[in-house]
């Protein structure tokens, strides 16, 4: 058991690796379109990119007996939010997977009939709906977070005439004052996000994880015509997405969890 982890981490690794260099390609590709280069470099940047997908493949295969275990395991969870978004979002990563494993038996010869087309628009699919899963468990927990820096941060200042307190107490710019509903809104807003943002800065896994499933989302969304952002775009967002997951690999603590 202990062998197959090992494996399995690695095989996980070198998938990583070959993702980035994949989203590298496509940028690259994209760059020496836009800047004009040879039309024969620009057919090897793009076999490249081929053979690199197609590896990818290979080293997936089997990932969704892992989705699966890891959809039961998350069944057990207390909170039912993480409960759903989290199994709902593995289960949709399990044929993600196995629709990319009929992909590569296509695209490898094993079974020339498959309709690549048809099994791509799937799998991007049910891999667009394990994102939007994953970015909702995100704005959940973050928003958890901030509830709970709010009630510490009420607590501290309370009595203290704070900013706070003087936005709860109707201070200067409330809504008595004239003139005060929109101060009092942008003040409101403005406390929001530095909320928002020291809930980020002490969390460095939800930031971590919403960085890289908000740029994995503009994936799926143009191929599958949802929204076109271009291969540039696409190039860019899947190779950060790709750095931040092997950062995640050579740093465990900055994986999300559960």
């Amino acid at each position: 058991m202990d062998a197959w982890v090992r494996f399995s981490a690695q095989s996980q690794a070198r998938e990583r690796l070959c993702r980035a260099a994949q989203y590298a390609c496509s940028l690259l590709g994209h760059a020496l379109q836009k800047h004009g280069a040879s039309p024969e470099l620009q057919k090897q940047i793009r076999q490249l990119e081929g053979h690199l997908s197609l590896g990818r493949k290979l080293l997936r295969l089997g990932n969704s007996a892992d989705a699966l275990e890891s959809a039961k395991r998350a069944v057990h969870l207390s909170d039912v939010v993480l409960r759903f978004c989290i199994t709902v979002s593995h289960l949709n990563r399990a044929l993600y997977f196995a629709c990319d494993n009929v992909l590569w038996a296509g695209k490898s010869g094993l079974a020339p009939r498959v309709d690549q087309e048809k099994w791509a628009q799937r799998s991007f699919r049910y891999y667009l709906f394990s994102l939007i899963m994953n970015l909702s468990r995100d704005a959940y927990e973050i928003r958890l977070l901030m509830e709970q820096e709010s009630s510490a941060c009420s607590r501290r200042l309370k009595g203290s005439g704070g900013v706070l307190g003087g936005i709860e107490t109707g201070g200067p710019g409330g809504p008595g004052a004239p003139g005060g509903g929109l101060p009092q809104v942008a003040l409101k807003l403005r406390l929001r996000v530095l909320l928002l943002a020291r809930v980020l800065r002490g969390h460095p896994p939800l930031l971590l994880d919403m960085v890289r499933n908000a740029c994995d989302l503009f994936i799926p969304l143009d191929k599958l015509g949802l929204w076109r952002c271009g291969p540039g775009i696409v190039g860019l967002c899947g190779l950060v997405s790709s750095i931040l997951s092997i950062l995640t690999l050579i740093c465990p603590w900055l994986r999300l969890k559960p």
